[in-house]
């Protein structure tokens, strides 16, 4: 049985051009380990049935829950809603669910809004001190699109590693995650991958790193 549970939002904040954080009530006895997401809608008349996945962003030990939302307010949809909320608006959750999961050291490969189920893990890593030895590689449209970028620098050093395609930059790479890339940029292709990004993104990274001599059990991507 999905559970439902109704919580009222508690803090709005920008955290890119497109991108917020929301913080809001955390239901007792609701737990949840990193790298997982849960199915929300707005608790509007319109939008209650209106399901998306999002992936928690906090950390199992805060008071609250957020989620850090890309926000298309181009189109109308959940994510156009989401961006007209205010604190004290209602969102509805349900159980969590998730196949991205910390098995140990290796590589992260984020695409745009894929990052979104890495930043716990990378943040209970960091709290853990157990960060070292992980590698980011995060791809974006432009320097402004990345998410969180002063914050995964902090935790990860030049292990936190950008690259933009839309844009031509002296500061960042200007590139794509494809079999080019990982060639020049990974030597060992025996140890973890972590992937999310656009569908497309997935599906070619997944075949280019078996193509590589990944192994399929240490490429771990949401199904």
């Amino acid at each position: 049985m999905n559970e439902e549970y109704i919580v009222s939002i508690k803090n709005i904040e920008p955290v890119t051009h497109d991108v917020r954080r929301f913080r809001f009530e955390k239901p007792t006895g609701y737990s949840f380990n990193p790298g997982q997401a849960t199915e929300v809608s707005i608790n509007k008349e319109k939008w209650k049935e209106e399901r998306r996945p999002f992936t928690f962003t906090s950390l199992k030990e805060d008071p609250f829950l957020e989620f850090t939302i890309k926000i298309y307010s181009d189109h109308p949809g959940v994510t156009n809603e989401l961006g007209k909320l205010k604190e004290n608006d209602q969102l509805i959750i349900r159980d969590v669910w998730g196949a991205i999961e910390y098995k140990g050291p290796g590589y992260f490969l984020a695409g745009g809004a894929g990052i979104t189920p890495f930043i716990a893990i990378l943040r209970r890593l960091h709290k853990d001190g157990k960060i070292a030895n992980n590698v980011l590689y995060f791809s974006n449209k432009t320097e402004k699109d990345i998410i969180l970028k002063d914050e995964l620098s902090r935790m990860m050093g030049k292990n936190a590693v950008y690259v933009v395609t839309d844009e031509n930059t002296t500061k960042y790479q200007s590139a794509f995650i494809n079999e080019e890339f990982l060639k020049m940029h990974i030597k060992d292709f025996s140890r973890n991958f972590y992937v999310c990004g656009p569908p497309k993104m997935v599906e070619s990274l997944n075949e280019t790193l078996a193509k590589l001599g990944a192994k399929p059990d240490s490429v771990v991507f949401e199904k």
